[in-house]
């Protein structure tokens, strides 16, 4: 039996949860290709790059199920997913070998997740900071 790899990302108000199994490179988001799924070359250019640094695109099947937020922000939720599924599959590896994946992801930047969310709307203003309009008269 395959080897199910499985993780979960986070970025904004979206979440995603990626199976990595044994296979040709194919990437599933929903149910659809991704690039049927989203709109843009350059969110699948996003979300690849884990696979394409650590040079396991042709290695594994990625299916996503991912939902809340918009594109860009399950693009990223998708990258966050498949690096951490890559560190599992990565586990019985040492953290400070010199061919752990580990060391490349982290080098990149791609562990880390990006806790920028919108902020909250405060009363008496039109958005979190924006005042309105001050007249004089």
């Amino acid at each position: 039996m395959a080897k199910i790899y499985q993780a979960t990302g986070k970025r904004k108000a979206s979440i995603a949860k990626v199976k990595l199994t044994n296979g040709s490179g194919k990437i599933t988001v929903n149910g659809r290709d991704v690039r049927e799924y989203f709109p843009f070359e350059t969110l699948v250019m996003d979300l690849e790059q884990p696979l394409v640094l650590t040079n396991t695109k042709e290695l594994f099947d990625v299916e996503v199920t991912t939902f809340g937020g918009g594109f860009r922000g399950q693009s990223g939720a998708i990258r966050l997913g498949i690096t951490k599924a890559l560190l599992e599959y990565d586990s019985t590896t040492s953290p400070d070998s010199e061919n752990s994946l580990r060391k490349t992801l982290k080098a990149a930047g791609f562990i880390t997740r990006d806790s920028r969310v919108k902020e909250r709307k405060k009363y008496g203003l039109k958005k979190a900071r924006r005042a309105p309009q001050f007249s004089k008269r």
